[in-house]
Order: structure tokens, then C-alpha cells, then sequence
């Protein structure tokens, strides 16, 4: 009986453990979210929601920051996730860094979503490391409400970036920025070793935590 309580508390334990592990991951999955339905639910996200609707992908950046007024650095966490048959897969992380974010508004932090309209564009950001800008066949456009005629141009784009800075919403150009993957937080939020294509072309990973993100991206791509 000892043996059988030990067992299960040590079990416990390692549960307990891995949620505890996994809190960085799944703060920045809730805080993609959180944006998602920020941005895309706001009477002037209309535009990004007619996009979702034809999306092979999503990338969102809950908060892009820089320091010392475009001297230093930018950059911030991101999420992945693919589209196929309809169904959402789990997020892969990437982190973007970059010498000098092209804010066009003065602020301090943004909230990106970048959504996939092509495969093209899909394969690209699965790269392990993929620069904006880098890749001329890769055509990326940035949208912001009020943008005439931004629709027809976002829709002969692979990629299409739409945010917010600080609740406004705002062009941000990331020519030049670096998308990196981050193959330790994909292994601990899914508790073993998996890529980023794997992840989101494959659908291989599964976390309860990520089903609010994949519901709240069904709902507005209805």
C-alpha cells in the first residue's frame, strides 16, 4: 500500500511539475488569445477577420516591445499555428528580434497578428529562422483600419500583418526583423521533442491549454 501511495504522489508530483514548467509557455499561448480576440473582434478588425477566412496560417505576437526609442532592440514571443481541413493545430513559439522595428507611431509596445494567406508563406515561417524582407519571392504585406484599398493589396500577399500599438491601431513595417523557433518551449509545453512542421503542418502536438486559441481563431474565421 506505501508502494502504491508513494507511486501515485510521485506522479502527482511530476504532473505538478510539468504544468510548472510549462507556466511561460502557456502565459504567451493566453496572452495570444487575449490579442486574437482583441484585434480581431474590434469593429475595425473587420478586414483581418474577411483574411482569416482564406488563412493557411496565424502568427500572433502578443507584445512586440523596443528599448530606448529604436536604439537597442526589439522583439518579443510568438506563436504558429497552421490551418488544414478546417481544424487549428497546436502553436509552435518563435521569439522576433530586431535592430530597429519600423514602428510608425510612437509607443512603446505592440500587438501583431500576422495572418497566412499561402503556402508559400506557411513553409517560409517555418523556417528555423526566417528575416523579413530576406526572401524576395515571400511578398509581406502590412495593413491598418482605415487603410483604403489595403484588402486588394493584402490578398496578392503570402503574409499579412495587421496590429495595434498600445490600443491604436497602426502600420509597423518589420523589414529586417528576425523570426527564430523555439525548439525548447515547443518540447516542454508538449512535454517531448517536436518541430515547428511538425507541430503545425503535422498537427502532432496536443495541450488542452492551447484549445481557447484554436476555438476563439474557429470563431472568427466562421
Amino acid at each position: 500500500m506505501f508502494r502504491v501511495l508513494l507511486l501515485a504522489t510521485i506522479a502527482l508530483m511530476g504532473c505538478a511539475a510539468d504544468v510548472h514548467s510549462q507556466t511561460e509557455q502557456q502565459t504567451l499561448v493566453d496572452r495570444s488569445t487575449l490579442v486574437v480576440q482583441e484585434l480581431l473582434g474590434e469593429q475595425n478588425g473587420a478586414e483581418a477577420r474577411n483574411l482569416l477566412k482564406k488563412a493557411k496560417g496565424v502568427m500572433v505576437c502578443p507584445q512586440i516591445f523596443k528599448a530606448g526609442f529604436f536604439v537597442g532592440g526589439q522583439g518579443g514571443g510568438c506563436v504558429l499555428v497552421g490551418r488544414g481541413n478546417g481544424t487549428w493545430s497546436g502553436p509552435a513559439f518563435y521569439t522576433m528580434s530586431s535592430g530597429s522595428l519600423g514602428l510608425q507611431i510612437g509607443v512603446q509596445d505592440a500587438q501583431m497578428i500576422f495572418i497566412v494567406l499561402t503556402d508559400k508563406g506557411l513553409q517560409a515561417l517555418l523556417d528555423s529562422q526566417f528575416k523579413f524582407g530576406g526572401d524576395a519571392s515571400v511578398a509581406v504585406a502590412s495593413i491598418g483600419a482605415g487603410v483604403s484599398g489595403s484588402t486588394t493589396a493584402a490578398l496578392r500577399a503570402d503574409i499579412v500583418s495587421f496590429a495595434t500599438a498600445r490600443g491604436l491601431f497602426a502600420g509597423i513595417s518589420v523589414e529586417g526583423s528576425l523570426l527564430s523557433t523555439r525548439s525548447e518551449w515547443n518540447t516542454t509545453y508538449y512535454g517531448k521533442t517536436l518541430g515547428a512542421q511538425q507541430i503545425v503542418i503535422g498537427m502532432e502536438g496536443q495541450n488542452p491549454g492551447a484549445e481557447p486559441l484554436k476555438e476563439t481563431l474557429n470563431r472568427f474565421a466562421q
